[in-house]
This record gives C-alpha cells, sequence and structure tokens, in this order.
C-alpha cells in the first residue's frame, strides 16, 4: 500500500526500505533491501525485476538518491537494484564489509557518487535537504547483548531528516528514543516497532505522542520472529492519542 503525504508518495517495500517519491520526481530510498524484500520489486512498476523481458534488473532503478543508516542495513545488491547510475549513495561512515558476514561489495566500491556521513550531516543533495541524527540503543536499557554491550552502540549509525520543498520526513533508523528526537520539526514519522533491536511500539507511541508529527507510518517489524509487533495496537494506541498513523502493508 501507497501512503501519500503532502504531494509524496511513500512506499514500505519492508524490513526498513522505503521509497518516498517527491512532486518533483526525485526518488528517495531509505535503507534498501535484506531479507528479500527487493527479490520481486521493479520501481518502474507492474513486473517483477528478474521476470522482465529484454533486460536486466538495473533498468529498472530509479533512486536518485540512496540512504544508509547502519551496517545491518547494509545491502549492495539492494543498492544497485534502486539507484540509478548517477545517483547519490550516502552510507554511515561506520559501514564497513568486514563488520558483517554477508557477501557485499565494500563501500569504496560502489559504482555511484558514494559519500560518507556521520550523525551531524546537514547539507542539499539532489534537490533534498538531509539532515542526519544520531541512531544508537542505551547502553543501559534493554537492547543489549549477552555481554553488556549495546546491539548499537553510538556512533555507529544514524537517522535520515529529510526535507523536501518544506516538507519533512524522518526516519530514526534503528535506536532507542534519544534526547532530541522530541524535539525535531516532522511532518511524517517513519518509525520502528519491532522492539527487541530498537523501540518497541509503546515507546514508539510515546515519541510519535511528543514528536506530534503529521503522520506516523511504522517499519522495521514483521519481517522476523525477533521483530514481529501488532501493527493494529500501535495505530489504535495513536489513534486514542490524537495521532493521525497509517499502516502501509508490506
Amino acid at each position: 500500500m501507497t501512503v501519500h503525504y503532502d504531494d509524496l508518495r511513500v512506499d514500505w517495500l519492508g524490513y526498513a526500505t522505503v521509497r518516498i517519491e517527491a512532486p518533483d520526481g526525485t526518488v528517495v530510498y531509505l535503507d534498501p533491501g535484506r531479507y528479500g524484500v527487493l527479490d520481486d520489486y521493479d520501481a518502474r512498476g507492474g513486473i517483477p525485476a528478474r521476470e522482465a523481458s529484454g533486460g536486466s534488473s538495473d533498468q529498472w532503478s530509479d533512486g536518485d538518491l540512496v540512504c544508509v543508516s547502519h551496517v545491518h542495513h547494509y545491502d549492495s545488491d539492494g543498492i544497485e537494484r534502486v539507484a540509478r547510475e548517477d545517483a547519490t549513495v550516502l552510507v554511515h561512515e561506520a559501514v564497513h564489509h568486514s563488520e558483517t558476514d554477508r557477501d557485499v561489495t565494500p563501500v569504496r566500491d560502489l559504482p555511484y557518487d558514494t559519500r560518507r556521513v556521520d550523525d551531524e550531516l546537514d547539507d542539499l543533495i539532489d534537490d533534498v535537504i538531509v539532515r542526519t541524527t544520531a541512531a544508537y540503543n542505551h547502553p543501559d536499557g534493554p537492547h543489549t547483548r549477552p555481554d553488556g554491550t549495546p546491539i548499537h552502540p553510538e556512533g555507529t549509525g544514524c537517522g535520515f531528516l529529510l526535507d523536501f520543498d518544506g516538507t519533512t520526513v524522518f526516519w530514526t533508523g534503528d535506536t532507542d528514543v534519544l534526547d532530541g528526537h522530541a524535539e525535531l520539526d516532522v511532518d511524517l514519522l517513519l518509525v520502528p516497532i519491532g522492539g527487541t533491536y530498537t523501540m518497541d511500539r509503546e515507546s514508539a507511541a510515546d515519541l510519535a505522542e511528543a514528536m506530534d508529527p503529521g503522520l506516523v507510518v511504522p517499519i522495521h517489524y514483521d519481517t522476523f520472529e525477533a521483530i514481529e509487533a501488532d501493527a493494529e495496537a500501535f495505530a489504535d494506541d495513536l489513534e486514542q492519542r490524537g495521532v493521525p498513523v497509517s499502516l502501509a502493508e508490506k
């Protein structure tokens, strides 16, 4: 299902992968790939890319800007499936192929205008104002490994706050609720609700109420057992708080 907000078209494609299309035709992807969410994906519509006649999946790529928040969402095959040949790809500075056991192309070898970002970016890129924010799990919080270290330590990832001609979209990244989140001026909030590795639906609802965006779209849930969540309960919770919410089907 596609969500429309202030002339933006927003598609949640599964896991953390989101496609945003602006009225001027600019297309942005957030964390594309992993767990098969793009296996049958065709950006141009209608035909699974692998079944397209007479060409490779590259011909269906339409992303002008691709944003990768951290190493768990780094999928070089996914990037190549969605990115135009002249795309700009933003990858958090801590992402490195040696930090994953998956077979991925090193960031330095991606065939795009690839830029490393930290959590303090504020720049105009491909007609979109891109700001980054911190994204991590609290060391003394519930999202830690057996040895007590955070699943997402501070400094290893970021969130993306995108401004499309005055309409702001915020993907928090894989994170707990952090100081400063509630102060952000956000129109459309893309928030994880799966728990285990990120905030759960209760924490996400508290954050959404505090931020008071124009619309909330939950993502990063139900891809696998560890992040299963009751999205309907999340939506009911927000509706009782007077916060608009839309559930995008995977």
